[in-house]
Formats: structure tokens, sequence, C-alpha cells
């Protein structure tokens, strides 16, 4: 991992949501490449992490830096435009049911094509080419004008991650993708996610239930429990003992 310019930094991050603390005082570095898991129990903090590290919360205390800028110190405008540079999906999809394949692959312009040229895509689909080259490298090209809400849940995921391929950015948070899927398609879309990565060299970091999919899929996993890390290891390291450590009521 390069620790020379990590893509994500946290600095003893807590987060608070009224009187309830959702991670408690945080370190983590994670760099340009790493496919990283985060595991634990339902409530752990993983989801909250994911949100602290696309922008959408700002920590309660501590600092958060994507790709060496600390999101809390900069205005609204210069903000937005470092999250264009974190996709994320997520376990609901966030896709237009009743809108065709192309238009929703094609939200992953949206931080960067004006109103006007968004609003024309939607009646004359624009970048068509860009669209069907993400769809051909998540395997659902013939899908390009199908409607979205015609496709099963794991084309949908599929879809929206064509549409983080679109957006083009350094890194992709994925948040439980793959709670919704069967045991099928979930193996699917965490090969997909895995070559993706890899053949793309982008960061890649994934909140999961499912341990074995960690282990196999990922360079470094991270356990939290109760708003704590309580590992940060490689696959090859992780013991069951510490898994039941994890998981323990």
């Amino acid at each position: 991992m390069n620790r020379e310019a990590p893509i994500f930094e946290l600095k003893n991050v807590s987060q608070k949501f009224g009187s309830f603390e959702s991670l408690t005082d945080i370190n983590l570095q994670i760099g340009a490449g790493d496919r990283v898991a985060l595991v634990g129990p339902s409530g752990a903090g993983k989801s909250t992490l994911i949100g602290l590290l696309n922008g959408t919360l700002l920590p309660s205390k501590g600092e958060v830096c994507v790709l060496g800028r600390n999101l809390a110190h900069l205005r609204p405008k210069l903000r937005r435009q470092l999250q264009r540079q974190i996709g994320t999906i997520y376990q609901q999809f966030h896709l237009v049911d009743n809108l065709r394949v192309i238009h929703n692959v094609n939200a992953g312009h949206l931080g960067k094509w004006s109103f006007f040229k968004a609003a024309v895509s939607l009646m004359w689909p624009l970048e068509i080419e860009t669209a069907a080259k993400a769809l051909t490298q998540v395997g659902i090209a013939e899908k390009l004008f199908e409607r979205t809400d015609r496709l099963s849940g794991g084309q949908q995921q599929r879809v929206a991650i064509a549409r983080v391929l679109v957006q083009n950015p350094a890194a992709i948070l994925a948040d439980e993708p793959i709670s919704s899927l069967d045991p099928e398609r979930s193996r699917e879309i965490m090969d997909l996610l895995r070559q993706l990565s890899q053949g793309t060299g982008k960061t890649l970091v994934t909140s999961l239930h499912a341990i074995e999919f960690a282990r196999s899929h990922y360079q470094r996993i991270i356990g939290l429990r109760q708003g704590r890390i309580l590992f940060d290891t490689p696959p090859e390291k992780l013991t069951s003992t510490t898994i039941e450590q994890l998981y323990k009521t």
C-alpha cells in the first residue's frame, strides 16, 4: 500500500448522531489501488465510515482527508468537485426505475454536465459509446436501451456499477452492494468489483457482512465493532478467534 499519498486518511475521527457515537477515534489510511473490506455486525459503523469517505458526512471530531484535502476546510463548490473523484455504489442501487438503462448510466456524468446538457440527454441520449463501453465492462451491453425496472436485481446493481465507471472516479466505495442479492448474483458482483479494481487500479472500499468474500476478494480487512476498529489485517492473518470477537453478543 502507498503510505506516502493515501487516497483516504482519517485522523482521530469520531462521528455522533445526537447523543449516539457511531464511530470513535478512528485512525486510518487507504492508499491508491488498495482493496479494503469493512466488516462487522450491524450498527458497527460501516455505513457511517463510507459516508465520511465520500463526504456525505463531515466528522464530529477529527480530520477526514480525501486526495490530500481536508473536506471540512473546503468551500462547498470545491468539496463537490472533490466528491466527484469518489464513486459510491449503494445496496438500494439508487436508480430511476422508469428510465432506460442509458439514462441511469449517464447519471455518472451529472457532476460535470451542465443542467441544459443533462436535460437534453434525457430526450436524446448523449455519450452513447461511453455508456455502452461501461455496460460492456459489467457484462450487460445488450441492456443499453432497456427500461431499468425490467432488469433483475443483479443486473440493476451492474447498471449502478456502470454509472460509477462513467463517472471515472479515483476510488470506488460500495456500501453493502450484495445485501439484497442471492448467493450466485452476490458472487458475480463481488467478482466484478474485484476485476474492475484490478483492471483499472482504482481504490475499492466495500462494507460487507460476508466474511468469506472479504477474505477471498480483498487485500485488507478492517473489523469494526461498536464504532471502533478492532483489527486491520490482511486476510491470511485473520483468525477464527478474531472473527468470534468481532461478532460476539
